[in-house]
């Protein structure tokens, strides 16, 4: 069984917090499975500070 694998995505802008978890997603290995993805928004003074903690595994590819 593989290891599970992170990434950590912040942000203080909505529009571009978004853009940074699509890019995120779609940059992860062709051999990756995606197994959850958790959230948190948090004030920091007047903003929100925006993370998401992005969990995949590499599996093997499925052979013919």
């Amino acid at each position: 069984m593989e290891e599970l694998r992170f990434r950590v995505v912040t942000g203080t802008d909505p529009d571009l917090f978004e853009e940074r978890i699509n890019r995120a997603v779609a940059e992860l290995p062709k051999e990756a499975v995606l197994v959850d993805v958790k959230f948190s928004a948090a004030g920091e003074g007047s903003r929100t500070l925006l993370a998401a903690l992005v969990i995949y595994k590499l599996v093997e590819p499925w052979k013919d």
